[in-house]
């Protein structure tokens, strides 16, 4: 197998890690002869997570197991995101629905396809639960029935304590440098310079530190076909994927140099925009989508809030004292309402119940679970 030089690293890293898990290894049948890399990383990090018999291994084996997993999956991404650099669009797009079930692609495009249809101008007049959409920052506030998706992918905001306190007494603080990002055409080196400058003056006042996991979220969010997020987790992953200077959170020069420099040079980047709808959503979306790139286990998409939310069993109604029930205002309960039932497929019955809904909503109920009621009784 031909490597480059990172492949080469990782890959000698690994068979450091596997003498002492050769024999539990070649006891595992393998049925699939791998003719590349990225599928030998595959192979083995399947044998390494589901395969190998655990109950045969000693103690001492397990240290060197979880250090193969972990290097296996840091290759994967390295390859997946060094691959990108030289795909055409069809390649790109075809990756990139290949990861849908595992990545939760549909859930992701209805965040993005929320998210662009918010007036992000001014951030003040947003809902709080809009706003934190925005940012990424799930709260117990997001009602599955309006938000239905995991308003954390593509990076979460909730660590960020400063930035969020400023959110909350001053949540316009950041349009100015929003504003500087144009919402058409491509954005320039001169336009990003401006958005760090505004951002720098907001973001001070806090004690939070200037840090591209924070602005690339709102950057990505505002023009997810310009921006990829960046989060200290995947900083190793991207850098050797890319080809790139190992990048520091507070280094925007070079986000903006050697990050977005080297994806504007991608075939798939510079590809016209397509007719088919389908493949319309991911070119409008397309840079932030390169979080597809990273590895991921199976499971990952059933991490998502939305659905850990949605798929809780509802809670008996107790009248023990100590209970506590989160009321909405009711202009909060009235802007949901309206919001649900403006959207395609709600029935007139339904509509006609918005008064009595809103009042159910106000006392704390979950809107879907109003409407999930009212079309079990009547029908």
């Amino acid at each position: 197998m031909s490597l480059s030089e990172p492949q080469s690293a990782i890959y000698q890293k690994i068979l450091e890690q596997v003498a002492p898990l050769s024999l539990n290894l070649m006891a595992v049948k393998i049925e699939k002869q791998p003719q590349d890399f990225l599928a030998w990383c595959h192979e083995l990090l399947d044998v390494c997570i589901n395969r190998i018999n655990r109950d045969l291994m000693d103690e001492i084996q397990f240290k060197p197991l979880k250090k193969v997993i972990s290097l296996l999956t840091l290759a994967t991404s390295v390859t997946q995101l060094t691959m990108a650099k030289a795909a055409p669009w069809f390649i790109y797009q075809e990756f990139i629905n290949s990861q849908s079930q595992r990545h939760g692609l549909e859930e992701r495009l209805r965040l993005l396809d929320f998210v662009s249809n918010l007036d992000t101008s001014r951030l003040g007049e947003l809902s709080v639960e809009d706003r934190m959409a925005f940012v990424g920052k799930h709260t117990s506030e997001h009602d599955t029935a309006l938000y239905n998706f995991d308003v954390q992918w593509f990076g979460q905001t909730k660590t960020a304590k400063g930035f969020h306190e400023l959110l909350s007494v001053n949540p316009a603080a950041f349009d100015d440098a929003l504003s500087k990002i144009p919402d058409e055409g491509e954005v320039t080196q001169s336009q990003f310079a401006d958005f760090v400058g505004g951002f720098m003056m907001a973001i001070m006042i806090t004690s939070e530190k200037p840090s591209l996991a924070i602005a690339t979220r709102l950057l990505a969010m505002k023009r997810p076909d310009q921006f990829i997020t960046i989060s200290s987790s995947k900083l190793d992953e991207l850098c050797q994927g890319l080809n790139i200077a190992k990048l520091k959170l507070h280094d925007f020069e070079a986000y903006w140099t050697d990050v977005i420099g080297t994806i504007r040079t991608m075939p798939w980047y510079n590809s016209e925009q397509p007719s088919d709808e389908s493949e319309l959503a991911l070119w409008n979306n397309r840079v932030v989508l390169m979080d597809l790139l990273f590895w991921c286990d199976e499971e990952h998409a059933q991490q998502s809030n939305y659905l850990k939310i949605k798929n809780k069993p509802a809670r008996k109604s107790t009248s023990k004292a100590g209970g506590k029930t989160t009321r909405r205002s009711k202009e909060s309960a009235t802007e949901i309402v309206d919001r649900v039932l403006a959207m395609e497929g709600t029935s007139d019955f339904i509509k006609a119940q918005r008064n009595s809904i809103i009042a159910q909503v106000e006392s704390g109920k979950k809107i879907d679970e109003v409407i999930t009621l009212l079309s079990k009784i009547f029908g």
